[in-house]
């Protein structure tokens, strides 16, 4: 295993256990490793600070322990039981099948992310090691999930770095695909986990999408950014008069209408429309008593912040003025260079733009299986607001 060492003083980000290292921090190493091998991180003084993934880039290392010890089948094993453990505590019930067992940072595994829809399991790897370590990682799924488990599909051909030069492609890794719907307190959605978007569902949004449902009985309900139609389908539980789905994806409007008939039928108070959301939004002309506003990441890199929070100020300071008295507006950022004080301030200019009334009834985050490593703040990514709106 090759050694990297560290610039002296630069081992103290790794004593607090932030499990990045980056490549100004490195003043040598005793061989060259090539992306995704697991390489040794020592001090200066040759220290061993822990093992991790070498990659191309600011981040030079992953870290995957901090301790020196060998990444094998049974390090996967262990970590991924510790995740599964942490699930069954938090999120698992009978009316919940569909779950992230892996996020990343926060669960130890830098890079990788596992996302379960029933009897699958998808893998999903941000990094070259993980992508290497993918078959190793299927059977570690198979050994905790045990025979609940009848396929593990891979779908990282469009997150892994691209200069690895991996020629990835997405498919089974075991099993084949499981045609039954998954379910999300009670409610079930057929999951495209090989054609839609990120693993095929944002299974982020399940608290949120459940405080939601409190807030929807006897009322009308605009799903802007709808996606598959979670928030939708959680309004019309909740008694919605009239839910209206929007997204710019035939594709995404198609299959929240599809999870829409799947719960509550054909004739269900629910309509969608494929448009752009700033433009439907404009020409709404109100008539919604509650609104929820869940784009995707306006801000990918911090080169684009400035442009993200004024498409954030322009979204909600258009909702805010369309809102009738009383009405309530769930407001969201998926953007991790985006902070929270930094979302609250957009929305707060949008509130002065609508001159309107308003008051914030909930902080809204991330949910349980989707933690945040105190040592790594930020995997804090997704933020939001419910406000109140007179």
């Amino acid at each position: 295993m090759i050694k990297i060492f560290l610039k002296p003083g630069k081992e103290e980000p790794l004593l607090r256990r932030h499990p990045w290292v980056f490549s100004g921090a490195i003043e040598r190493s005793d061989g060259r490793p090539e992306e995704g091998d697991v390489v040794e991180v020592c001090s200066s003084s040759g220290q061993p600070l822990g093992v991790g993934h070498a990659q191309v880039g600011s981040i030079a290392v992953r870290m995957l322990s901090f301790e020196a010890q060998e990444i094998n089948a049974h390090f996967w094993r262990q970590a991924l039981q510790k995740a599964c453990d942490l699930r069954k505590k938090t999120v698992l019930t009978d009316a919940t099948t569909c779950y992230r067992l892996a996020h990343g940072e926060a669960d130890g595994l830098p890079g990788l992310i596992v996302d379960v829809y029933g009897s699958t399991a998808v893998l999903q790897a941000h990094t070259a090691g993980m992508y290497l370590a993918r078959h190793d990682l299927a059977q570690a799924l198979r050994s905790v999930c045990g025979d609940s488990l009848k396929a593990v599909y891979d779908k990282s051909a469009a997150t892994v770095p691209f200069k690895a030069n991996l020629n990835a492609a997405d498919g089974y890794l075991w099993g084949e695909r499981q045609p039954e719907p998954a379910l999300e307190n009670g409610i079930r959605f057929e999951i495209d986990w090989e054609g839609g978007q990120k693993t095929g569902f944002f299974l982020d949004q399940r608290d949120n999408r459940s405080l939601l449902e409190r807030y929807c009985r006897g009322r009308s309900v605009l799903n802007l950014f709808c996606y598959t139609g979670g928030f939708s389908a959680y309004a019309l539980r909740g008694g919605a008069t009239r839910v209206c789905s929007v997204d710019s994806s035939a594709r995404a409007v198609a299959q929240a209408c599809s999870n829409v008939a799947l719960n509550f039928g054909d004739h269900a108070p629910h309509e969608a429309h494929v448009a752009d959301a700033f433009d439907f939004l404009q020409s709404a002309g109100g008539g919604y008593d509650v609104m929820v506003l869940d784009p995707p990441a306006f801000a990918k890199h911090a080169g684009a912040l400035r442009n993200a929070l004024q498409a954030y100020r322009r979204l909600n300071a258009l909702a805010l003025k369309q809102a009738p008295q009383g009405g309530v507006i769930f407001t969201f950022s998926c953007s991790q260079v985006v902070s929270r004080e930094q979302l609250c301030s957009a929305v707060f200019s949008a509130a002065l733009d609508s001159r309107r009334s308003v008051r914030i009834l909930h902080r809204l985050a991330q949910p349980p299986d989707h933690p945040v490593s105190i040592y790594h703040p930020e995997g804090e990514y997704l933020k939001g607001l419910a406000l109140y709106v007179e």
